[in-house]
């Protein structure tokens, strides 16, 4: 993997944020083989600590951890410094989720377990690149399950207002929100 060449701006900072400390330190190991000079953390206090005295110029940020939101630190890093490129990592894939990431303002949103090639890729891309179709597109059930979620969301998770707009009953949608997402 690391025959792949890249075109490695002159700022080669990285902030990694992830609680999960053996992910983090792999996805860090990764990175400074690759070329960055890389700053590993594990909770939102020390990122936006990181953020606030010296900025870098990539971060690759989880979405959920256990003191809080990945979103908080993109806020913070942009406060400080709004050229950073932020690729979101999340184990908990959604639509809503992407898209809450992307107004916020990372480039790039990939779920777990992602590979430093396509960390790296999502980091460098020029905002002209257009994304490679996915190998295996989401099914219908997927879909489906994807749409409830962002409802849910948008709806702040309150169950009866999403059931109302989705005109669906409010314990038929408990039972879907319970499940995990399919295939």
């Amino acid at each position: 993997m690391d025959d792949i060449e890249y075109d490695m701006p002159e700022d080669r900072t990285l902030l990694i944020l992830d609680d999960d400390a053996p992910f983090r330190t792999r996805l860090g190991r990764a990175m400074t083989s690759r070329g960055f000079v890389v700053s590993a953390v594990g909770t939102v206090d020390e990122a936006e600590e990181i953020a606030r005295q010296n900025p870098p110029a990539f971060a690759v940020l989880d979405l959920r951890l256990t003191d809080g939101d990945g979103l908080e630190v993109v806020k913070a890093l942009h406060a400080s410094r709004p050229d950073c490129r932020v690729v979101m990592l999340t184990g908990y894939g959604n639509i809503a989720t992407a898209v809450a990431a992307v107004k916020a303002g990372a480039v790039d949103y990939l779920s777990k377990p992602a590979d430093a090639d396509d960390v790296i890729k999502a980091l460098l891309a020029s905002p002209e690149d257009k994304p490679q179709p996915p190998e295996n597109p989401m099914s219908a059930d997927r879909v489906r399950w994807e749409h409830i979620q962002r409802v849910f969301e948008l709806c702040d998770h309150n169950v009866s207002e999403t059931a109302r707009r989705l005109n669906m009953h409010r314990r038929t949608l408990q039972r879907i929100l319970a499940k995990r997402a399919p295939r």
